[in-house]
């Protein structure tokens, strides 16, 4: 863990949870697992703060526990998990991705499940279904059935999946994430008995009994559903599938064409199933079978399919590769590979954004050729022996490219040394990661330093929005509203304006940097993993 990981981790901590989570949170981050008892002394904040802090951390799987490494009976120790902070980082992509997939439900389904760590089927149910009915006509309600059936359309794809059962909360097994293979009952749904349909929330103008006899009536609701104890979360794993896949599919579209793309997407949604997530490539799949499995607005011929299928294997960025003969032809998709090829693709842009395009010819020379004396990269580039040098060397101060001695002799004399460049794909992807974060970090502080600035118009602006949403619901003339919009001056109108295009500005770098680190982090993770 970086010391560029950490500062970003506060940073969302503190934004998402406050100052006091944020400084319990780096501080397990800096120290490891530490006990209740060690925390408060290090940190100096009260055994009240210091519980509710941890409670939050662990509600969001940003902390686990497990027993003291001293053996039975010693103090149950806490360890801050930098990986799942982090995500944090990635939630607006994971409320956007379930309303692409499954609309305006699996939206609020997942954003109030990452708002709250976790959460009951019918507590989910009845919490998204009230916020629907809020933005729905007068008269009109969201049906509880209706959001149940979307609860359920995501755990059958694996979106959502079980918490462990608190039985296993002391064991090692609470360390790490529920797997279908760990815990048998991930993607089971429970038998819910819900019937009803979504509230409206109770205006201000309503009376004191009514909202204390819709109190009593919710206490006597709980409890009488049947998934008592059963909470649910957010698998973000399966997240990152889904993106790592929409990935690749947006490269093929972009290096050869949408219907190439296409034939990807049919063979990763056909192996989505039988592939673990671990898998260097998809399972095999015959010409056949992706023939039959194509969208029906694509009538490609069958002739015309196997083109494209040999033309996705050919291309130098192997998204695809050839297993056998059989059935036509056997095919996968190469994930790795694409990884590898993308996250090269990225270093290479990066190079030329910021040296220029034969600083970028020269980077580009080195991955493919390997190892390259400087003389050869001054030929191979066609670049004057000055420039070429001064290139090189700006890239090595920069650790883009390294320099390896191969001596002749013992004696290392520079006489007798060949000096060869090099790019390391995997340490330089490694840098430019740790670079993302900075960026990212930079950015959340720029966009918090915004705020803080002009707090009192962000707050002038909120309370007449609220002034004015209050009086058109009461059917308000348009005279007063106009009086009430008035309230803030032009030279206000024309400062907000201003900091609202700078502040998502900031939020659209943001989510453009995260979906760098997304595919570096791919890349790295899959490295790590064929290598394990």
């Amino acid at each position: 863990m970086t010391s560029q990981e950490v500062r970003l981790c506060g940073l969302l901590l503190r934004e998402h949870f406050g100052d006091v989570v944020e400084k319990v949170g780096t501080h397990l981050l800096k120290s490891g697992a530490q006990n209740l008892r060690t925390i408060i002394h290090e940190t100096g904040i009260s055994l009240d703060l210091v519980k509710k802090s941890l409670c939050v951390l662990v509600q969001h799987g940003a902390c686990v526990f497990s027993p003291g490494r001293k053996g039975r009976g010693s103090p149950t120790e806490y360890v801050a998990s930098c990986d799942r902070i982090l995500r944090i980082l990635r939630y607006p992509r994971y409320i956007y991705t379930a309303k692409t997939l499954y609309g305006d439900t699996g939206e609020l389904i997942i954003e109030e499940l990452l708002q709250r760590g976790h959460m009951t089927l019918s507590n989910t149910v009845k919490t998204v279904a009230d916020r629907l009915t809020q933005n729905m006509e007068e008269g009109h309600s969201m049906d509880y059935s209706e959001v149940s059936s979307a609860f359920s359309k995501l755990v059958e794809t694996h979106f959502l999946q079980r918490c462990p059962p608190p039985a296993g909360a002391g064991s090692k097994d609470s360390t790490t994430e529920p797997t279908p293979e760990s815990f048998p009952d991930c993607y089971k749904m429970p038998h819910v008995t819900l019937v009803g349909r979504g509230k409206r929330q109770l205006s201000t103008e309503d009376g004191e009994e009514q909202r204390n006899a819709k109190k009593a009536r919710l206490a006597i609701e709980v409890g009488t559903h049947g998934d008592e104890g059963i909470y649910w979360q957010v698998n973000l794993e399966r997240f990152h599938l889904h993106f790592r896949d929409q990935t690749i599919i947006s490269a093929v579209a972009n290096k050869l064409d949408q219907t190439s793309s296409e034939i990807v997407r049919t063979m990763l949604r056909m192996s989505e199933v039988t592939t673990s997530p671990a898998a260097t490539c998809t399972k095999p799949l015959s010409a056949n079978e992706i023939f039959r499995s194509l969208p029906s607005g694509y009538n490609i011929p069958r002739p015309i399919l196997d083109q494209y299928l040999t033309l996705l294997v050919d291309d130098p960025m192997e998204f695809v590769g050839k297993a056998g003969e059989s059935g036509g032809g056997m095919f996968v998709v190469n994930l790795d590979r694409a990884l590898a090829n993308l996250a090269r693709a990225t270093l290479e842009s990066v190079v030329q954004e910021r040296f220029g395009s034969r600083s970028a010819r020269i980077f580009r020379l080195l991955l493919r050729k390997r190892h390259l004396e400087q003389k050869q990269v001054e030929d191979f580039a066609m670049i004057p022996a000055k420039e070429a040098k001064e290139m090189l060397y700006t890239l090595l101060s920069q650790n883009l490219v390294q320099l390896q001695e191969i001596p002749k002799t013992a004696d290392f004399a520079p006489s007798r040394t060949f000096y060869l460049y090099t790019v390391n794909q995997l340490p330089t992807a490694r840098m430019l990661l740790q670079n993302c974060y900075k960026t990212v970090a930079n950015l959340i502080e720029r966009r918090l330093f915004e705020s803080k600035e002009s707090k009192r118009l962000l707050e002038k602006s909120q309370r007449i929005e609220a002034i004015l949403a209050s009086l058109q619901a009461s059917g308000a003339e348009p005279e007063q509203l106009t009086e009430v919009e008035e309230m803030i001056t032009a030279p206000e109108k024309q400062q907000l304006d201003a900091l609202r295009l700078h502040i998502n500005k900031l939020d659209s770098a943001e989510n453009q940097v995260d979906e760098t680190i997304f595919l570096l982090e791919s890349y790295i993770n899959s490295t790590a993993s064929s290598t394990s």
